[in-house]
């Protein structure tokens, strides 16, 4: 029994043997498959993303979100100059831009606020406070008016450019041509705003007159105007009128009833010039009081030497008299001014005062319509307003000694060469002043072509009574020069916004 049995057991053992050997094999194809599988998977999406590479050119799905935040880095970089923008510095650069934007508006508000205080300046009547209207208004200023351009719809554009024109009146006859016109080269040489001069010359003057006027530079004839008027008196006898003291000299008297359409003016003689700006004087204009009406420089300093004080047979005003060489006006208030007098209690307009007034002093006066001038406001000395020598510096204020302390000090303004020392030899300091500015060519270098002549020619009058104290003729002279070299250089040179 136990030899039947060992085989059947070998049997056994040989099929359980047969049968592992069987599933070994089948597990390894099972994982050859799976492997080929996934190969295969992964090769079909190989193939995938070539394609989709090869038809759209874009970047691969994953990458999308990377290349962008590249590029927005990029271009972050770009805005920012390099710098690296976070959150914080964009808040900051915000916030310095809407300061600055905030400062801007200020400044322009400020702007506006400084021209609309300017020009409601320039619009008041000197000494009144009332103000005009547009075109060329009583005070004389001329109103452009400048176009207003759109401004993209916002309020507040190009505002009208107000331009003060100042006036000035002389009066020319006989041999005062070349005197006069060198009176106005003088004015102009110096003078910031523009000045328009009445000019009032017997009829033979007066193409000689446009003739001189014609030949100056551009540059100069756009700082003026001037109209030319014939000798004309309202009142009384004309030719009695025109041998009142110097041929036409009382032409002035009649300036407020002539120049009906201007408010205020300044009259010289021809034998005045300017060493200063005529702004200056013309801004004392704004310091009358509500009474004043003209103004003028006293005839002397010192009463014991004084013309009027020792010999005047009229009234005149004040200790020394007033001199009218140089005399500033406002029209406007002279002709609505009844003025008191000796003849009528009422007191009388300009116009009704000046016939009467001639007639009955007229066998009295020696210097003419200065002696009547001095007779009205003597009955009227509030509506004078006095101005220092140094406005009217004359030969009288240092041929007896120096008595105008105002011009040692600060220099003569206006320099008034009457007696005929611009033409004779007496006083050459006079002489060497008038010399200079006649034969300045207009536009040269004004200290190289005008003051070291003067200052050089002034040399020789050291000895003279006059020329003792060069710094009275000289200081103001230069300083004006100065002055208007300064603001040639600043106008060039300023840079444009």
């Amino acid at each position: 029994m136990s030899g039947a049995l060992l085989p059947s057991r070998n049997a056994t053992s040989s099929s359980s043997s047969s049968s592992s050997s069987s599933s070994r094999v089948s597990l390894s194809a099972m994982r050859v498959l799976l492997r080929c599988r996934v190969l295969g998977a992964a090769a079909g999406v190989g193939v995938l993303l070539l394609l989709y590479l090869l038809l759209f050119g874009g970047p691969l799905p994953g990458e999308v979100g990377e290349q962008q935040q590249e590029e927005q880095q990029e271009q972050q970089e770009k805005d920012g100059g390099g710098r690296n923008s976070s959150p914080s510095l964009k808040r900051l650069e915000l916030l310095l831009a809407q300061k600055e934007k905030e400062e801007e508006k200020k400044k322009e508000e400020e702007n506006e606020e400084k021209f609309s205080s300017r020009r409601s300046r320039r619009h008041e009547v000197p000494g009144t406070g009332t103000r005009t209207g547009s075109g060329v208004n009583r005070e004389g200023n001329v109103i452009t008016r400048s176009r207003i351009k759109s401004n993209g719809g916002r309020p507040g554009g190009r505002r009208a450019r107000v331009e003060e024109v100042m006036h000035l009146a002389v009066v020319a006859c006989g041999n005062r041509l070349e005197e006069t016109l060198t009176m106005v080269k003088s004015a102009l040489l110096f003078s910031v705003k523009k000045i328009k001069f009445h000019i009032f010359a017997e009829d033979p003057l007066a193409s000689h007159f446009e003739k001189g006027l014609g030949r100056w530079p551009v540059a100069i004839s756009a700082k003026f105007q001037y109209h030319i008027y014939p000798i004309t008196f309202s009142v009384g006898n004309t030719e009695e009128w025109k041998k009142l003291f110097k041929p036409c000299a009382a032409q002035r008297l009649f300036l407020p009833v002539i120049l009906k359409e201007v408010d205020s003016l300044l009259y010289v003689d021809t034998d005045v010039l300017f060493l200063r700006p005529m702004d200056d004087i013309w801004a004392f204009l704004k310091e009358f009081n509500s009474t004043q009406l003209a103004a003028m420089a006293p005839e002397h300093e010192v009463p014991k030497i004084g013309w009027y004080s020792r010999f005047a047979r009229h009234p005149f005003y004040g200790v020394t008299g007033v001199n009218s060489g140089v005399m500033l006006m406002n029209l406007t208030r002279i002709r609505s001014t009844l003025f008191k007098n000796s003849m009528i209690p009422g007191g009388l307009s300009w116009e009704d005062l000046l016939h009467p007034l001639y007639q009955k002093y007229k066998n009295h006066i020696t210097w003419g319509d200065q002696d009547l001038l001095n007779i009205i406001f003597h009955y009227n000395p509030e509506c004078l307003f006095t101005f220092p020598c140094l406005w009217n510096y004359r030969p009288d204020h240092c041929m007896y000694g120096s008595n105008c302390k105002e011009a040692e000090e600060e220099g003569v303004s206006i320099l008034h060469g009457n007696r005929g020392v611009y033409h004779d030899d007496k006083q050459p300091a006079f002489k060497v002043i008038y010399d200079a500015i006649r034969d300045f060519p207009l536009e040269d270098n004004l200290f190289q072509s005008l003051f070291y002549p003067i200052q050089t020619k002034f040399l020789d009058t050291v000895n003279t009574l006059c020329g003792r104290i060069p710094q009275v003729f000289l200081k103001q002279v230069e300083k004006t020069m100065r002055k208007v070299y300064e603001l040639k250089v600043i106008r060039h040179v300023r840079p444009h916004h």
